[in-house]
């Protein structure tokens, strides 16, 4: 009889990267080893391996945002360790790492969904991968906008113009964003004043736009065209919020389709909810 499987848990360190990027490449997801880099960057942040065999067996990650909101992320296993266990223990792992932390959340894949549940996680709501394999921009309207550059004299308005829509500080991601893409960074800006702004990277299989908070789907538009201007012939993914239906279906009509969905969950408490009615697209599903 085979013997069973044995994992072993331990911190995440700079010699994993390539295995975990391989892992979620291997899934078909979009991350790159500078995203997987970026969290295991910060000290707050909690990564973590699951081995078998003295192999990267799968992953979790948890972006800490000043102790008041860690965001789960990156909870992959080999598909074929699945069904033994790695998972939970992975994933239990991290969530003891944050009992100094006030709010814990995540956007849930269906085939985690069960076991956050299973956690004592709750839904808030719904979330929509839209993507297109290679975008037309000759369906793009030309209009005049109040659209810039963000530059990094502006990094400070847009960090105070997030965190009043997101519902808590997230310096360290946006400025991450920013030097890595600024090219795909830009804001809305009408009488001196900040009324919108979206960011973008670049992925293992898609260009990646979000976040992108506003006001209004009129603006939200403004902003996305931004962006899709300069990836005509590119494959392009966005996640958005299940309530942005207007926003969905101008995305459909200029050849974006939806892929999948997430269920964004919390833990413990939701105190930081911030306004879902200013989100239009995520950063996300590993940052929330």
């Amino acid at each position: 009889m085979k013997g069973e499987t044995s994992f072993h848990i331990r911190s995440m360190n700079i010699q994993d990267l390539s295995s975990a990027t391989e892992l979620s490449g291997q899934e078909g997801w979009n991350q790159s080893v500078k995203d997987w880099s970026f969290l295991l960057s910060n000290s707050l942040n909690k990564c973590a391996v699951v081995e078998s065999d003295g192999k990267v067996a799968g992953t979790a990650t948890a972006l800490n945002y000043d102790n008041r909101v860690a965001w789960i992320g990156m909870v992959l296993i080999n598909k074929e360790l699945r069904g033994q266990g790695a998972g939970r223990l992975v994933f239990d792992h991290i969530l003891g790492k944050l009992h100094d932390v006030e709010s814990i959340k995540l956007d849930a894949s269906k085939a985690g969904y069960p076991m956050y549940r299973r956690s004592g996680f709750e839904d808030e709501t719904e979330i929509y991968r839209m993507a297109n394999a290679s975008f037309d921009k000759s369906v793009i309207r030309e209009t005049d906008s109040c659209i810039e550059r963000i530059t990094k004299e502006d990094i400070p308005g847009v960090i105070n113009f997030d965190k009043a829509i997101f519902g808590v500080d997230r310096t360290f991601l946006l400025e991450y964003l920013f030097n890595s893409y600024s090219g795909k960074c830009f804001l809305l800006r009408r009488e001196n004043k900040i009324c919108g702004y979206m960011l973008g990277r670049d992925g293992l299989r898609y260009n990646y736009i979000g976040p992108v908070f506003v006001s209004n789907t009129d603006d939200a538009i403004l902003l996305i065209s931004e962006a899709l201007r300069s990836l005509d012939g590119k494959a392009v993914a966005l996640d958005i919020l299940d309530d942005k239906r207007e926003l969905t279906g101008w995305l459909q009509s200029v050849g974006f389709s939806i892929q999948r969905s997430f269920v964004r969950m919390f833990f413990r408490s939701n105190k930081y909810k911030g306004r879902q009615e200013h989100q239009y697209l995520i950063a996300g599903p590993e940052f929330g």
